[in-house]
C-alpha cells in the first residue's frame, strides 16, 4: 500500500526555497507525495540532501514502502564483504529517508518507524559481523572455525542493549551493543588465539558501522555497556560476563537487561546467556528496593547533565529532562523489575508493551498507564523530529523562537499550539512519575503522635540497631522513616508493650532489612499487617523473619482472591517448575511457591476471612497440590538416571488428616507409596535398578524432595508408618502385596486407618486400582463386635501413651479429637462406607445403630470446638497452647474463634463437651468415662 493511500498529515516547508529544491529533484512527484516531498526539504537540510542523492530510488518506494525495505535487506546481505561498508551507507540513507517520509506523513505509526530503524540496523550488525568474522577465519586465526560459522559469528554474539534491544531506535539513535563470545567452542588451549580474532572481528565490525567516510556512516556504535567497560576488552567470554554480573552488576545494569535481546551473531548463544542472567535481572522477590535505585540515578543524571530546576521549553532536554522520555522508561522498567521476577508475563522489552502488561496485571492504574504511553508517544515523534533536522544526536527543543517554528512547521502544527502540548505532556509526565519516585506513602498517623509513641519502651527499641536487619547504612536509612509509623501502630495495639515485643522478636530474626523496609516504605498497609500478626502470631511472625518474602504474595494480585482449589493450585506449581530447568532450584521454587500459599491461609484464618471449617481443607488442598506438581517432577530426575519406571509406575496414597483433607497449619503428611511393576523386572536407564528397590529408591527421593531442609526451608515432615507391615514393611509397597496384605492379613486397626486414605499424586490407572482395592476392603466389613473390642483397644492404648498437656489440649484425652477422630472411623468401617470426613463417620456412627442422635450430637459439638482450638493453636504456635503464652491477639483469635466471650466460659466449655463426648464414647464400648479436665 503507498504512502499517498495513508498519508494523514503533512509538515509545512519552513524554508520555501528549499523546500521548492527539493521538490524539484523529483520532478515525477505528484499530488500530496509533492507536498511531502517539499514539506520535508524545507524542514529539514539533512533530509533535503537525502531527497536529492537517492531522487531515483525514493518515488518507488513510496509506492509500497513495505516492499521497498524488504528488497533493500535481500540486496544488501548478497553483497560482496569488500564492498560492504559503502552499501550499508547507501541503505542506511534509503532507511533513513523512507522512513522518514512514512513518519511525517503519518502513514507508520511510532512502532513501525521505530521497528524499521531496529530491524536495519540488526542488519547491518550481521553483516558487519559476517565479513569481519569471516576475514579471520579465511586468515585462519579463529581456531576450527570454517566458513560456515561465519553466518553465527563464530560464536560471537552482538546483544542489543537499550532501544536497539527494545525495538526503540530513534531517528538518529547511536547503538548499544554488548559483544560476547561462547568460550565453550573453543578447546582450552586455543582460547587466547580465538579471543584475540573474535576482539579484532568486534572492533572491525564496529569501526564499519561507526566510521564516518565520504559515504557518511551506518550507525554510531558504543560498545561501553558491557562489564568494566575501562578494564576489559571490547569481546569478553559468557563466562567471564556472568561472573561479573552474580557478584558485583548493580542496579542499572539489570534495568538494562530488561531490553537486551541477540541482534547478531550466534543468537542462540546469547539467549542461554541472557538465561544464564535471569536470576541477576529477576529477583525472585519483589524489589522494592530497586525504586531508591532508580530514584537515585535519575537524580544523577540530572545533577550531571544541569537538567534540575524548574521546566523551560527552551533547550529542554525532551529524553533526560523533566517529564521526558527517560522519566517513563524508569517508571516502567522499574515497576518491571519490582515484580518481573514473580510474575514472567512482565518480561517484556518495548516501554509501551510494558506499560500495558503492567496495567493488565494491576501494577499500574489502566488511566495512569494510557496516559504514559500517549505521552511516550508524542515525546518520541517530538524526538525525532529534532533529530531529522539535521542528522543530530540531539534531545533539546529549540533555544529561540525560530526553532520553534521550524519544528512546529515540521510537525504540521501552529507553533502556539505546539508549545501549550510540550509543557501539558512534560508536566503530566513529571506530575505521574515523580510521585512513585520520590514519595514513600508514609503518612503518621495522627491518633498516636509519633512522640509519644517512641517513649513506650526505650529499652527495647534502643537494641534494634544491633540487628542484622539494620547492619546496613541503607537499611538504617529506610528505617527511620518507617520508625515513627511503625511505633505509631504498635502503640494503637490492645496490649503495646506485648505488640513491641513481638515486633521486636520478628526484627531480631530478620536476616536483611533493605528488601523489606522498601516494600513497606512503598506499600504502608502491610506495616497494619504485620502489626496484626506479629501481636497475634508469634509462630506466623517468626515464619515471616526467616521468610519476608511471602509478603511478596499479598500485593501480587490474588492475595484475597476466593480460594483457586486443587487442580489450579497443582496447575500453577507445575508451570513454576517447568520453567526452572535445575532440580534443586525446582525444589526451592516449590518451597517459595507453598510457603505463599500456606501464608495465605494463615493470614485469611488470622483476619477472619475464612471459617474454621474451610482452614482445613485448603491446607489439604495446598499439600496436595505440592505433591501433584513435585511426584513427576521427582520421578523424571530418578529416571534420567535408572530410566523410566518400570510396568505401570506408581502413586501416593494420603492417609490420616490428609487422607480426610483436613489439615493444620503444622500437620505432617502420611502417606504410602504403591507401585505396579506390571511383570517388568528391571527399569532400563543407565543405572538399571530392579522393580523392587527401583521403586523403594524413588519413594525415599520423594520423602527427601518433600522434607530436606533447603535454602528456602523444608516442604513438609512425612509419616510412612501407615504402610503395610509398618515400619518393618518396605517403602513402597507393590499393587499386588498391598492388596493381599489388605485382604487377608491386615488388622482391623489398619483398615481403620484406611478409611482415610485417598489417592493425592501420580498415576491415574493405578490410583484407580487403589481405590478399588479400598472399596473391596471396606464393603467386606468386620463383625461389629470385633470393631468395639478393637477400638476399645486402641483407645485404651492410645491415653496410655500420652497424656494430655492441660484442658486446652485439644488433640489428646477422653472426648477430644483423637477420641472423636477414631470413633469416626469405627462408624465408616460399621457402615461400610466409602466417606472419609469425621462428620461423615459420625452420621454413619448413628446411621448404624450404634450411637443414638443425643451421642452422635455430643461427638460432634465436641469435634467442632475442638477442631477449632487446634486450628488457632497450630498457627499462633509451636508449642502447646496456654493462654497465658499466646497473648492478648492470640487470646482475642481463639475467643472469636470458638464463639466464646471469655476464657474462663471457653475452658469450662472444653471440659463439659470433652466429658459429654467421652461419656457416649465410653458408653458404646463399655468403658467407665474417665476425667476430662
Amino acid at each position: 500500500m503507498s504512502i499517498a493511500s495513508r498519508l494523514t498529515r503533512m509538515p509545512r516547508p519552513f524554508d520555501p526555497d528549499r523546500g521548492a529544491e527539493a521538490r524539484a529533484a523529483i520532478p515525477a512527484a505528484k499530488g500530496d507525495i509533492a507536498l511531502l516531498i517539499e514539506g520535508t526539504g524545507g524542514c529539514s537540510p539533512y533530509l533535503k540532501s537525502l531527497i536529492e542523492k537517492e531522487a531515483d530510488w525514493i518515488l518507488p518506494a513510496l509506492d509500497d514502502p513495505e516492499d521497498a525495505l524488504a528488497r533493500l535487506h535481500h540486496d544488501l546481505s548478497q553483497v560482496a564483504p569488500d564492498a560492504l561498508a559503502d552499501a550499508l551507507r547507501q541503505g542506511k540513507r534509503r532507511v533513513a529517508l523512507l522512513t522518514a517520509l512514512a513518519d511525517l506523513s503519518g502513514a507508520w505509526p511510532l512502532e513501525e518507524v521505530t521497528g524499521a530503524l531496529t530491524r536495519f540496523a540488526d542488519l547491518a550488525c550481521q553483516l558487519a559481523l559476517r565479513a569481519a568474522i569471516g576475514a579471520e577465519i579465511r586468515r585462519g586465526k579463529l581456531p576450527g572455525a570454517t566458513e560456515d560459522d561465519a553466518e553465527t559469528g563464530g560464536g560471537l554474539v552482538a546483544l542489543a542493549m537499550g532501544k536497539m534491544g527494545a525495538f526503540e531506535l530513534n531517528y538518529s539513535s547511536d547503538i548499544d551493543l554488548i559483544c560476547l563470545f561462547d568460550e565453550t567452542r573453543f578447546a582450552p588451549d586455543d582460547y587466547h588465539e580465538a579471543r584475540a580474532a573474535l576482539i579484532r572481528a568486534t572492533r572491525k565490525m564496529a569501526a564499519m558501522l561507526n566510521d564516518n567516510t565520504a559515504q557518511g556512516y551506518v550507525f554510531r556504535t558504543d560498545l561501553r555497556l558491557r562489564p568494566d567497560p575501562a578494564v576489559t576488552p571490547v569481546c569478553m567470554a559468557m563466562e567471564a560476563a556472568e561472573r561479573y554480573y552474580e557478584s558485583l552488576g548493580r542496579t542499572w545494569e539489570r534495568a538494562a537487561y530488561i531490553k537486551a535481546r541477540p541482534s547478531a551473531g550466534d543468537l542462540a548463544a546469547g539467549e542461554r546467556f541472557l538465561k544464564t542472567l535471569r536470576p541477576f535481572v529477576w529477583r525472585k522477590h519483589l524489589d522494592f528496593a530497586a525504586i531508591q535505585d532508580a530514584h537515585d540515578m535519575r537524580l544523577r543524571i540530572r545533577a550531571h547533565k544541569g537538567l534540575g530546576g524548574p521546566v523551560v521549553l527552551a533547550d529542554h532536554n525532551m529524553k533526560l529532562g523533566r517529564g521526558g522520555i527517560r522519566e517513563i522508561e524508569f517508571f516502567t522498567q522499574t515497576r518491571q523489575i519490582i515484580a518481573g521476577g514473580r510474575d514472567p508475563e512482565l518480561r517484556v522489552r518495548g516501554t509501551v508493551e510494558g506499560l500495558s502488561v503492567l496495567a493488565r496485571k494491576g501494577w499500574v492504574p489502566d488511566e495512569v498507564a494510557e496516559t504514559l504511553t500517549r505521552h511516550y508517544r508524542a515525546h518520541r515523534e517530538v524526538e525525532h523530529r529534532l533529530q531529522m533536522i539535521n542528522d543530530a544526536q540531539t534531545h533539546s527543543l529549540p533555544r529561540n523562537d525560530e526553532g520553534f517554528a521550524r519544528l512546529a512547521a515540521f510537525m504540521g502544527v501552529q507553533q502556539a499550539a505546539l508549545e501549550r502540548d510540550l509543557k501539558a505532556r512534560i508536566s503530566e509526565v513529571h506530575e505521574l512519575t515523580e510521585g512513585f519516585f520520590a514519595g514513600s506513602g508514609i503518612v503518621a498517623a495522627p491518633e498516636v503522635p509519633a512522640a509519644q509513641a517512641e517513649t513506650f519502651d526505650t529499652e527495647v527499641t534502643s537494641r534494634w540497631r544491633s540487628y542484622p536487619a539494620l547492619r546496613s547504612a541503607r537499611a538504617v536509612e529506610i528505617f527511620q522513616r518507617l520508625r515513627p509509623e511503625i511505633l505509631s501502630r504498635l502503640a494503637r495495639a490492645a496490649k503495646p508493650d506485648e505488640a513491641l515485643l513481638a515486633f521486636d522478636g520478628f526484627l531480631a530474626g530478620l536476616p536483611a532489612g533493605v528488601q523489606l523496609f522498601s516494600l513497606f516504605e512503598a506499600n504502608p498497609h502491610l506495616i497494619d499487617l504485620l502489626v496484626d500478626i506479629v501481636g497475634t502470631s508469634p509462630a506466623l511472625a517468626q515464619h515471616l523473619s526467616r521468610h519476608s518474602g511471602v509478603f511478596d504474595a499479598v500485593i501480587g494480585g490474588g492475595f484475597f482472591a476466593p480460594w483457586p482449589g486443587i487442580a489450579a493450585l497443582a496447575q500453577e506449581l507445575s508451570a513454576l517448575l517447568d520453567s526452572e530447568s535445575d532440580y534443586e532450584r525446582k525444589l526451592d521454587a516449590a518451597r517459595r511457591w507453598a510457603k505463599e500459599w500456606h501464608f495465605r491461609i494463615g493470614v485469611h484464618h488470622l483476619r477472619g476471612l475464612i471459617e474454621a471449617e474451610a482452614v482445613g481443607p485448603q491446607y489439604a488442598d495446598l499439600a496436595e497440590a505440592v505433591l501433584r506438581a513435585l511426584w513427576p517432577v521427582v520421578v523424571a530426575q530418578f529416571a534420567a538416571k535408572h530410566g523410566a519406571p518400570p510396568g505401570r509406575g506408581a502413586m501416593v496414597l494420603g492417609m490420616g488428616s490428609l487422607g480426610a483433607a483436613r489439615l493444620n497449619a503444622t500437620s505432617d503428611l502420611d502417606l504410602i507409596v504403591i507401585y505396579d511393576a506390571d511383570g517388568v523386572e528391571m527399569s532400563d536407564g543407565r543405572r538399571p535398578l530392579a522393580a523392587r528397590p527401583y521403586y523403594a529408591r524413588l519413594t525415599q527421593a520423594m520423602v527427601t524432595a518433600l522434607t530436606a531442609p533447603m535454602a528456602e526451608g523444608r516442604l513438609y515432615e512425612v509419616d510412612m508408618r501407615l504402610r503395610p507391615s509398618g515400619t518393618q514393611g518396605p517403602v513402597a509397597t507393590s499393587l499386588t502385596s498391598f492388596r493381599d496384605y489388605q485382604m487377608n492379613e491386615a488388622w482391623i486397626w489398619e483398615h481403620l486407618a484406611l478409611t482415610r486414605a485417598r489417592p493425592v499424586a501420580g498415576e491415574t490407572a493405578l490410583a484407580l486400582d487403589v481405590e478399588a482395592v479400598r472399596d473391596a476392603v471396606l464393603e467386606r466389613g468386620h463383625p461389629r463386635d470385633r470393631i468395639i473390642a478393637e477400638v476399645a483397644t486402641m483407645r485404651a492404648r492410645i491415653a496410655a501413651a500420652k497424656a494430655p498437656d492441660g484442658p486446652w489440649d485439644a488433640k489428646l484425652g477422653p472426648g477430644r479429637l483423637q477420641d472423636v477422630e477414631l470413633m469416626a472411623q469405627a462408624g465408616n468401617l460399621m457402615a461400610r462406607s466409602k466417606a472419609r470426613g469425621v462428620r461423615e463417620g459420625l452420621a454413619d456412627c448413628v446411621a448404624c445403630g450404634w450411637l443414638d442422635d443425643a451421642a452422635g450430637a455430643a461427638l460432634s459439638e465436641a469435634y467442632l470446638l475442638f477442631w477449632r482450638v487446634q486450628l488457632v493453636s497450630k498457627l499462633l504456635s509451636d508449642k502447646p497452647l496456654d493462654p497465658a503464652r499466646i497473648g492478648e491477639g492470640g487470646c482475642r483469635m481463639l475467643l472469636h474463634e470458638t464463639g466464646h466471650e471469655t476464657l474462663e466460659g471457653l475452658e469450662a466449655a472444653l471440659v463439659e463437651v470433652a466429658q459429654a463426648a467421652d461419656a457416649a464414647i465410653s458408653a458404646v464400648l463399655g468403658q467407665a468415662p474417665e476425667d476430662a479436665a
